[in-house]
């Protein structure tokens, strides 16, 4: 993937194997939200090829991507600020509801079952995240904390049950304290059977949720491993941690 001249992605390779949490690191440029938007349809790549369950991503549109189970959520958060929280899950099941012009008019029984069936699911997914969420469903999202708000996106990705979720920065702006409950509910995802694919630059989040860890840097994959290999990568050190962490680690 080029822009210009420029060389954002170029032969970089891994697999994400079902039920791992894998976290894709490296310094500001690398490549990792290029990549995340080429997974998802968001970036046309003119080379090379994305296979998810054994078929060919290229060429479809986000929607359709999302239809075949792959969720994501955005650095910046990309929420419906004038709809509740539970509105806002709602929506998150769009793709999985049968509903259209005509049955929001009508509102025959079956549109009836359908709406309290995606109502019912996103009140099991909210509770997940328990006082944080739960109790806010009818609250406006723009009236939400920063943290909430990234923790209602986490959510909303998850609620139409996705086989891959992809999380970019989902802890960023988060104290330690929150950060380290994003990192259990990770695992109680992955638990669940869901796979993750992640980018984040807080180390302990990194090294504490991860199965296993892909290292890019100007656009090509300089390490892949579990975290502990990772950790110890002269090159990763190098390019991305600082000697700093090293000593530290040391």
């Amino acid at each position: 993937m080029a822009f210009g001249g420029l060389d954002a992605l170029r032969t970089v390779s891994f697999e994400v194997k079902e039920g791992e949490i894998v976290s894709l690191i490296g310094p500001n440029g690398a490549g990792k939200t290029t990549l995340f938007n080429c997974i998802n349809g968001l970036l046309l790549y003119p080379e090379g090829e994305i296979s998810f369950h054994g078929k060919n991503l290229k060429g479809l549109k986000p929607h359709q991507i999302a239809e075949r189970g792959i969720a994501r959520t955005f650095q910046v958060t990309r929420l419906f600020n004038k709809m509740t929280v539970l509105e806002n899950m709602v929506v998150g099941q769009h793709h999985h509801m049968r509903a259209g012009v005509w049955g929001a008019l009508w509102r025959p029984k079956w549109v009836h079952d359908e709406e309290r069936e995606a109502i019912e699911k996103s009140l099991k997914v909210l509770s997940l995240f328990e006082e944080r969420l739960l109790p806010r469903k009818d609250d406006f999202a723009e009236t939400l904390s920063y943290a909430n708000k990234r923790r209602l996106e986490i959510a909303r990705a998850l609620v139409p049950q996705p086989r891959l979720l992809l999380l970019d920065e989902p802890t960023a702006g988060m104290n330690p304290h929150e950060t380290e409950g994003i990192i259990h509910l990770m695992k109680r995802i992955r638990d669940s059977g869901m796979t993750i694919l992640i980018i984040e630059h807080d180390m302990k989040v990194i090294m504490g949720a991860s199965d296993r860890i892909v290292v890019l840097d100007h656009g090509e994959k300089i390490a892949e491993g579990w975290p502990d290999q990772i950790r110890k990568d002269e090159k990763v050190i190098q390019a991305y941690m600082g000697k700093h962490y090293h000593h530290a680690e040391t």
